[in-house]
């Protein structure tokens, strides 16, 4: 016999305002709803943190860090990052109200259709940097660049669809591209490290420097981007299919393999800036996103 599970948040009214429509994606650190907001009237993005960041004696500590955090990133207004309306706590709730932004991620389109062209890569990357560069100027880092972090937003998305639903071939012509997350990261590592020792993050994307001693800044983010450039070029990350502490060991003490050791096409220009970017040495990485958006616009 089939058992049907209902969310309890559907339908639910998140601090007198927010009308919980439906759910859209499910993640480490919380769940995205679609939602209404009564008061303005218009549809946005709820993030909810899951419970168990703010329980126990450290909870406070969270969503200190939390609402400081979002604050931080409701400061940041650049077309290429999603919007940071709201934060709060209703009850036990803790969440953000952001930017409905419909389309899909570059997780979904790099699983759909796998490496995308040189150009459409270069051009995503590009969009990218730009985001974190604002950031990086207001001294905010990200800390988890990766493809569920960037939405794709094409000309032609629809709530419910993709923006690929028509272009087989990568992402389509003139797509553009939104970083989310920010400041969540960070609110989440700092608790979590200083709570129980342990490194936050999804490990394929984490510089060297995070995993040996939980250092973090601008050119952290410049490490995440290299990764995701090699993995928008060949499809497919550079130590797929292993474990999380084989991957940690990778990124500590090899240095990143070229991506056209996977597509012998690909020019050396494209390894050089995979490696610059990824150099497990940060003193030999662009200094900051807008570094890097430099040298990708030089490239």
């Amino acid at each position: 016999m089939a058992i049907t599970t209902t969310d309890p948040m559907l339908g639910r009214l998140v601090d007198g305002r927010y009308e919980i429509v439906a759910r859209v994606a499910r993640g480490g650190m919380a769940t995205v709803y679609r939602a209404t907001d009564r008061r303005l009237d218009r549809e946005v993005a709820v993030k909810v943190m899951h419970p168990h960041l703010a329980d126990g004696v450290d909870g406070a500590a969270f969503v200190s860090r939390f609402r400081r955090e979002a604050r931080a990133a409701a400061r940041l207004t650049h077309p290429g990052v999603v919007a940071v309306y709201d934060q709060g706590v209703d009850g036990d709730t803790s969440y953000l109200a952001m930017e409905y932004v419909p389309g899909t991620n570059l997780r979904r389109e790099l699983h759909t259709s796998g490496a995308l062209t040189l150009d459409r890569a270069l051009d995503v990357v590009a969009q990218v940097l730009a985001a974190l560069a604002a950031a990086h100027r207001k001294g905010l880092v990200h800390r988890d660049v990766k493809p569920e972090n960037v939405l794709v937003v094409g000309d032609d998305a629809v709530p419910g669809g993709t923006a690929q639903d028509d272009a087989p071939g990568g992402t389509p012509p003139g797509t553009r591209v939104k970083v989310a997350d920010f400041g969540l990261a960070r609110a989440v590592t700092e608790v979590t490290t200083t709570t129980t020792g342990t490194v936050l993050g999804t490990v394929a994307y984490l510089a060297p420097e995070v995993i040996t001693s939980g250092t973090c800044d601008a050119r952290t983010d410049v490490y995440a981007v290299g990764v995701l450039a090699y993995e928008l070029v060949t499809g497919t990350l550079p130590y797929a299919g292993e474990t999380p502490i084989q991957v940690a060991f990778h990124h500590v003490h090899e240095d990143l393999p070229a991506p056209s050791a996977l597509v012998d096409w690909l020019p050396a220009e494209v390894d050089a800036l995979v490696a610059s970017f990824a150099a497990r040495d940060a003193e030999r990485r662009p200094p900051d996103a807008g570094a890097a958006l430099a040298a990708v616009e030089a490239l």
